[in-house]
């Protein structure tokens, strides 16, 4: 017992791990976002660069967690061109942003910059959860640089049974009064909106770290600092400007316009039929933010030939940030792209 109590005094005690360290340059930055190049020692060996679109509520860094722990740093080792979007925090002033200035403007923005700075025409788009949805969002109103679409726990149809399906299509749920009171939807009230689908997660995650303490499994350096990095990263959430987040639940949740083939961007219809790149959608068995249900459909709406859909064991965040993850989601996605870069490798093209 006292080894158990000394093990839960040095985590109280431990300062908190640092995020986000692959090397990178900053190749854009517009309002608060940025685009970020990253860097490591390997060669690059593949054409096509990847432009990883996170969630708009969540920070960037999930991918790029820590060294060892990060999905962004073994791509670079395997010796990709990968860049990622850093949504950054509005402000007040942004809360006037509408949905077509973020997934039409900025995100199309950034693919173009992706493409120059890498010297392409077109770039490999994953999606990670909310961003996903924005991905695909703009491959069907804006398919011109997109070379394939990845959707890696996303979103697309918001008609299913879930906690956050039934709540925005509730009477008592006014998203005009929520955004007309607030402007920017405060992070505490989007954090508590996911907390709610899983009350006790907080209780669980104490009865498995005290069980590991008393227990003394592997209860060390590389334990703390991969749990305290994932803490980290999910309590450090961020606001949505508001009329981007009433466009989002009337339009997406409230009415499923994308599924229906309704939803508009930029005055284009962005219907999942016209999406014709390779498309690859990956959901988890256990990943009670995004189901099953609410995924499948970007596989079996879009027109590609080329469509691949992996149902894979994990949660929402444990199943790309894990030790499982390292030794069979990241390699997967890894040879996915690899096998349409749409040339040959670089090192033998340069022979």
């Amino acid at each position: 017992m006292l080894k158990a109590l000394s093990n839960l005094t040095r985590l109280v005690q431990r300062p908190k791990p640092a995020v986000g360290r692959t090397p990178h340059d900053v190749v854009h930055r517009e309002n608060k976002w940025r685009l970020l190049r990253f860097r490591g020692p390997a060669p690059r060996r593949y054409r096509t660069p990847i432009l990883m679109v996170p969630s708009l509520i969540n920070r960037w860094y999930v991918l790029d967690l820590m060294p060892g722990k990060s999905f962004i740093e073994w791509l670079v080792d395997q010796g990709h061109d990968v860049y990622c979007i850093d949504w950054g925090n509005p402000g007040r002033e942004d809360r006037y942003l509408r949905f077509d200035d973020i997934v039409g403007r900025y995100l199309g923005r950034a693919l173009r910059r992706t493409c120059e700075a890498s010297g392409v025409e077109k770039a490999h788009v994953l999606g990670y959860c909310m961003g996903g949805t924005l991905a695909a969002i703009h491959a069907a109103a804006h398919p011109e640089r997109v070379a394939s679409l990845t959707g890696l726990a996303a979103p697309v149809a918001f008609d299913d049974d879930g906690i956050l399906a039934r709540w925005t299509k509730s009477k008592s749920f006014d998203v005009g009064a929520l955004v007309d009171a607030f402007g920017n939807v405060p992070w505490p009230l989007l954090q508590a909106s996911f907390q709610w689908l899983r009350p006790t997660l907080n209780l669980s995650k104490a009865v498995f770290l005290v069980d590991r303490a008393v227990l003394d499994r592997a209860w060390n350096d590389e334990f703390l600092d991969g749990f305290l990095a994932k803490e980290r990263w999910a309590n450090d959430n961020v606001s949505l400007p508001g009329e981007m987040y009433r466009r989002y639940i009337e339009d997406l949740y409230q009415q499923n316009r994308l599924v229906k083939g309704t939803f508009r961007l930029d005055g284009r219809p962005a219907r999942l039929e016209a999406i014709t790149c390779p498309v690859h959608v990956l959901s988890f068995q256990h990943d009670y933010i995004v189901p099953e249900e609410s995924a499948s459909p970007l596989a079996e709406k879009v027109s590609s030939k080329d469509v691949t859909h992996l149902r894979l064991p994990g949660g929402h965040v444990g199943a790309v940030v894990s030790g499982s993850a390292r030794k069979r989601l990241w390699p997967l996605l890894s040879s996915w792209w690899a096998e349409r870069d749409g040339g040959r490798p670089l090192e033998v093209a340069a022979e």
